[in-house]
């Protein structure tokens, strides 16, 4: 199984996605702080992650989510309840 998972930092928050076949593994080296993108923007939050079969189909679904239009789907439609600030 393959993940694509949403973080929220609590420092700016901001979104990050990524996608893993271990998301045990991969949160913690983002709270630890082993990920470039997000060593400075701890403390995160798991907002949702989504489990599909394939590693094609989750890299695929992430790079769609972090793109424009993929980002306002996530925003207005999955993560409704998340407060970000401006």
């Amino acid at each position: 199984m393959w993940y694509v998972y949403i973080l929220s930092s609590e420092k700016d928050g901001n979104l990050y996605v990524g996608s893993t076949n271990d998301l045990k593994r991969r949160l913690e080296e983002h709270h630890d702080g082993r990920c470039e993108s997000t060593r400075f923007c701890r403390p995160l939050d798991l907002e949702a992650y989504i489990a599909v079969r394939g590693e094609k189909t989750a890299r695929d679904l992430e790079k769609y989510l972090k793109s424009g239009s993929g980002a306002a789907t996530l925003r207005k439609r999955i993560l409704t309840s998340v407060v970000r600030r401006t």
